[in-house]
């Protein structure tokens, strides 16, 4: 089972949070983090711990940064996301609704699947919300 589909959706929060909250000369505070998933500390905490053994995030004196596993892992999220949302939007749903069901499968899908959705889809390089889609990471275009 690939790293993405292991995570629950509270911990991709996490590295979001992370992601957006760290800098160059310090890494995200706890409290920082259980604001932005409104929660309190020790219930981020239990978040974070999985996310640490996976390799996904590094803690040090209190404050969490991604790795580069985990800020591949959020970009991998990402496109999963999106690619399914771009399948949804073409099934007819509105845009609202395409980012509700894609949230249902998102975490789900493997990578190779994706890659095949992907395809089917032409290759989109923007969800129905506007974001970019990352290329695929097949060499040429993903079958």
């Amino acid at each position: 089972m690939e790293t993405l589909q292991q995570l629950t959706h509270r911990q991709v929060e996490a590295l979001r949070i992370i992601a957006t909250r760290q800098s160059e000369s310090r890494g995200a505070s706890l409290k920082e983090i259980a604001s932005g998933l409104r929660v309190r500390p020790p219930s981020a905490l239990a978040h974070l711990g999985p996310l640490e053994e996976r390799g996904l995030i590094s803690r040090f004196r209190g404050k969490s940064r991604l790795t580069s596993r985990g800020a591949a892992c959020l970009e991998e999220y990402r496109r999963h996301h999106r690619v399914a949302e771009s399948l949804f939007s073409r099934a007819g749903l509105s845009v609202e609704a395409t980012c509700r069901a894609a949230r249902e499968v998102d975490l789900a899908l493997s990578h190779r699947t994706v890659e095949k959705i992907c395809a089917a889809e032409g290759h989109p390089s923007v969800c129905p919300h506007g974001a970019p889609i990352a290329p695929c990471r097949t060499s040429g275009k993903a079958s």
